[in-house]
């Protein structure tokens, strides 16, 4: 059997996000929240293996009440047990303070049944920043494999893995022993159909809620905005790039081409 973990955000609808032109803030109102896509690619990834492998699925998220949903919907994917961690004193929480209210969770957790397999998405689609599974992997003592997408085989009775990851020079394949945490590209699974009978599971469940109370002992210099020394002070749309001039060559020499690019860079200081 293998016992997985897997850690979720819900994240505002990029499709529909607007800036308030005065504050520089993200508009949140009216825009409708959806479970960050890598999230998902890592949930569809345990229940497939859960279905090969046995164990249970456990799923977490960090976030305002209203995070429910998401957990709700990872019920409809196969998930067992669902966890909101949910206090005004998590919000405003960096990748810094995010991996570390994570990790003190799963500690928690591990005390009833460790983890073998840790699946974050590759990154947050409103951050983009791919520090938060990698941070929490280093607080948890344990290996990482980033930008997995393939898992080949896992042999659960020498506790490895084998994954196939990207990198810039193209495919590496990994052997690693188990516990692991991945973070997970677009192309390790595919987000399957859910039956009616699975939505009707996931909207009949609720998730058990974690303050910074308890039951976890959390260090409140290390929550929210206490713990991040990182800050967003403000968020703005670039401005778009005007088309350059454009020469038809058969309309124009390609030396008369070259010859107008350079008079272009070095009217510009670029030769």
């Amino acid at each position: 059997m293998l016992n997985l973990l897997v850690s979720i955000k819900q994240v505002p609808d990029t499709t529909n996000i607007r800036i308030n032109p005065e504050t520089g803030t993200l508009i949140r109102e009216g825009v409708p929240s959806i479970i960050n896509p890598y999230d998902l690619i890592a949930l569809s990834t345990a229940c497939k293996l859960k279905q090969k492998y046995g164990g249970k699925i456990v799923v977490i998220t960090m976030g305002p009440p209203q995070a429910r949903l998401a957990l709700k919907e990872a019920v409809e994917f196969g998930a067992d047990r669902i966890i909101l961690l949910s206090d005004r004193k998590f919000a405003g929480a960096d990748t810094l303070a995010t991996s570390y209210t994570l990790a003190e969770t799963i500690k928690f957790l591990e005390k009833e049944t460790p983890f073998d397999l840790y699946l974050f998405g590759k990154q947050a689609i409103d951050g983009d920043t791919a520090q938060v599974g990698p941070g929490v992997a280093t607080r948890l003592g344990i290996p990482v494999v980033t930008y997995v997408n393939k898992i080949e085989s896992i042999d659960l009775k020498e506790k490895t893995i084998i994954l196939h990851r990207k990198t810039e020079r193209g495919i590496e394949i990994l052997r690693a022993k188990l516990p692991i945490l991945i973070t997970c590209e677009k192309e390790l699974s595919h987000v399957p159909f859910v039956p009616f009978s699975e939505i009707l599971k996931g909207i009949q469940s609720e998730p058990e809620v974690f303050t910074a109370e308890g039951p976890v002992f959390f260090e409140r210099d290390k929550l929210g905005l206490k713990g991040s020394p990182t800050q967003v002070k403000k968020v703005f749309t670039p401005e778009l790039k005007k088309q350059g001039s454009l020469y038809d060559l058969k309309e124009h020499s390609l030396n008369d081409v070259i010859g107008k690019i350079l008079e272009i860079l070095r009217a510009k200081g670029l030769l």
